[in-house]
């Protein structure tokens, strides 16, 4: 698992986290003030990057927070059936099938270039380029 450590008070919105072993979205991120014998807490409210679930923690701002690493590829599109297109990586010339979201699939077509991200083992198609 392809993932660095950071202290919860170092997050920032639009970072993304692991969230009960999902990556999230970072959307939201209170600190509260440390009480006269307590710890700062942080609140982080984030979503989810494969299924827009939104998730919300409360650690002390000492605690530690896990970053997944993101491979940010592209590849282009070499067939579409149904729900899934097969693409080529453009730099490892390897071939896959890759769910294709919703709001994508009027956009991908045979010899696009897609971007796809690659987060703990899954990948996700992103944005289609040359629109």
């Amino acid at each position: 698992m392809d993932v660095k450590i950071t202290a919860a008070n170092s997050v920032r919105k639009g970072n993304t986290i692991l969230v009960d072993n999902v990556p999230c979205r970072v959307v939201d991120v209170n600190v509260s003030k440390p009480g006269k014998h307590g710890a700062a807490k942080v609140r982080i409210t984030a979503v989810g990057l494969f299924d827009d679930k939104k998730r919300e923690i409360v650690l002390p701002a000492h605690d530690k927070v896990e970053i997944p690493i993101i491979e940010k590829r592209q590849a282009q599109v070499l067939a579409v059936n149904g729900d899934y297109a097969n693409v080529m990586d453009t730099e490892t010339y390897e071939t896959f099938d890759i769910k294709i979201p919703e709001d994508l699939k009027d956009k991908v077509e045979i010899d696009k270039t897609i971007v796809y991200w690659t987060v703990m083992g899954n990948k996700v198609v992103r944005e289609v380029l040359g629109e």
